[in-house]
C-alpha cells in the first residue's frame, strides 16, 4: 500500500508539473542541465589533462542559457547552442561532456513543437554538424555512431511527446462534445417538460375561469409550481457551469424514487397517468436512476404536447439483471415525424450510455404510442439492495 501510495503521489506531482508555468519549467530545466554540465568541472581531473578554467566553464554555461527560451524559438535556440559549442571546441581546451545535453534538449523540443519543414531543416543541419563535431573531437567512428544514435533518440521521443499531446487534445475535445450533448439533453428535458405543462395549464385556464373557477385556481397553482421547479433545476445546472463563484449548490438528482412526484405534476396538467410496477423496485446507480427519470419525463412531455391523449401509463418492470421502463398513451399514435426529433434521439443516447436501448413506436394493438427503454443491471448491486 505504501509503494502504491508513493507511486500515485509521484504521478500527481508530475501531472501538476506539466501544468505549471512554462517559464518556471524551462528555467528549472536549464538549472538541471547546468548542474549536469558542471560535473566535469568539479570532479578531480588527471594531471595530464588540461585544467578546467573559468573561461571554459563560462562558455559551457553559455550553451545552457538559451534553453530558457527553448519553447519560444526552438530552432533559434538550437543554432545558439551549436554556435556556443563550436566556440568552446575551437577557442578553449576544457573538459568534455559525456553527453551533449543542451543539443539533445533542443532537438527534442523541435521534434515536439515545430512544423515538418523546421524538423527537416534540423535533420539536415545535424547530419552535417554532428560529424563535424566528432571530427574536431576524437575522429572516431564509435563516437560518431553514439552521437547520431542519441540525437535520433531525442528526436523520436519528441515526436512521441507531440503524438501524446495531440491525442490528449482530441480526447479533451471529445469529452467537451459529450458534456455539451449532456447539458443540451438536460436543458431540453427541463425546459420542454416545464413549458409543455405550463402551456397546457394556461390554455385550460380561461375555460376553467368561466365554467369552474375552483379548477382555475388549481391550474394557476400548477403553472406556478412547474415554473418554480424548472427555475430551481436550471439554477442548479447554471451553478455547475459557472467558474470562480465558489462551490455550486448541490441537490439530489432525480431517480426512481422521484417518479411519483413527476407523475403528480403531469396529472396536475390534466393528463391521467397510471403508475405500475412489476417486481420490487431495484437499487440502481444514481446516474441510471436519473436517466430513467429523464426518459419518463421526456416521454410524458411528448404525450402532453403531441398525442392529444386522455391517459398514459408508466410501467417499471424489474427482472433479474434487467430493468424495463415503458410509457404508453391512448392518443393519436405516431405521426410522420414520430421517430425523429431531438427528444427521441436524446432518449436513445441516454439509454445507450448505460448499455441499454430505447425504442419508440405504435402502442399495443396499434393504438396510441409507446416508448420502451431497457437497461442491464449489475447483479452485485441488486444483491446488496
Amino acid at each position: 500500500m505504501g509503494v502504491r501510495g508513493d507511486v500515485r503521489e509521484l504521478g500527481a506531482r508530475l501531472r501538476s508539473l506539466g501544468g505549471a508555468n512554462p517559464w518556471a519549467v524551462d528555467i528549472g530545466l536549464a538549472v538541471l542541465v547546468q548542474a549536469a554540465v558542471t560535473m566535469p568541472f568539479v570532479v578531480p581531473r588527471a594531471p595530464e589533462l588540461p585544467p578546467a578554467t573559468w573561461a571554459a566553464y563560462g562558455l559551457t554555461s553559455l550553451t545552457v542559457l538559451p534553453l530558457v527560451w527553448r519553447r519560444r524559438a526552438p530552432f533559434t535556440v538550437l543554432l545558439a547552442i551549436m554556435a556556443a559549442s563550436a566556440l568552446y571546441q575551437l577557442a578553449v581546451d576544457g573538459p568534455g561532456q559525456p553527453l551533449p545535453y543542451t543539443g539533445l534538449v533542443a532537438v527534442h523540443t523541435i521534434a515536439a513543437l515545430c512544423p515538418a519543414r523546421t524538423r527537416l531543416v534540423t535533420a539536415v543541419l545535424l547530419t552535417v554538424a554532428v560529424p563535424a563535431s566528432v571530427w574536431l573531437n576524437t575522429r572516431s567512428v564509435r563516437e560518431l555512431t553514439f552521437s547520431l544514435f542519441v540525437f535520433a533518440a531525442a528526436y523520436a521521443f519528441g515526436r512521441l511527446a507531440d503524438a501524446r499531446q495531440r491525442a490528449a487534445r482530441v480526447e479533451a475535445e471529445r469529452a467537451a462534445a459529450r458534456e455539451r450533448a449532456r447539458i443540451a439533453r438536460e436543458m431540453h428535458d427541463i425546459l420542454s417538460h416545464a413549458v409543455s405543462l405550463m402551456v397546457v395549464q394556461a390554455e385550460a385556464g380561461p375555460l376553467a375561469v368561466r365554467s369552474a373557477p375552483e379548477k382555475a385556481e388549481a391550474a394557476f397553482d400548477a403553472i406556478s409550481e412547474t415554473g418554480r421547479d424548472a427555475m430551481a433545476q436550471l439554477r442548479r445546472m447554471l451553478g455547475v457551469l459557472r467558474e470562480g463563484d465558489g462551490p455550486a449548490p448541490r441537490a439530489p438528482q432525480p431517480g426512481l424514487d422521484t417518479l411519483p412526484e413527476l407523475l403528480a405534476r403531469v396529472r396536475a396538467g390534466g393528463l391521467e397517468v397510471a403508475y405500475e410496477t412489476a417486481g420490487r423496485t431495484p437499487a440502481v446507480a444514481p446516474a441510471l436512476g436519473a436517466t430513467v427519470h429523464r426518459i419518463v419525463q421526456e416521454a410524458l412531455t411528448n404525450v402532453v404536447r403531441h398525442a392529444a391523449a386522455a391517459s398514459a401509463t408508466v410501467r417499471l418492470d424489474h427482472r433479474p439483471g434487467r430493468l424495463t421502463v415503458t410509457v404508453t398513451d391512448d392518443g393519436r399514435g405516431p405521426r410522420g415525424g414520430a421517430s425523429g426529433g431531438h427528444g427521441l434521439i436524446g432518449l436513445r443516447e441516454r439509454a445507450a450510455a448505460h448499455g441499454g436501448r430505447a425504442v419508440a413506436g405504435p402502442g399495443p394493438g396499434g393504438r396510441g404510442f409507446e416508448v420502451r427503454a431497457e437497461f442491464p443491471l449489475d447483479e452485485r448491486v441488486e444483491a446488496g439492495s
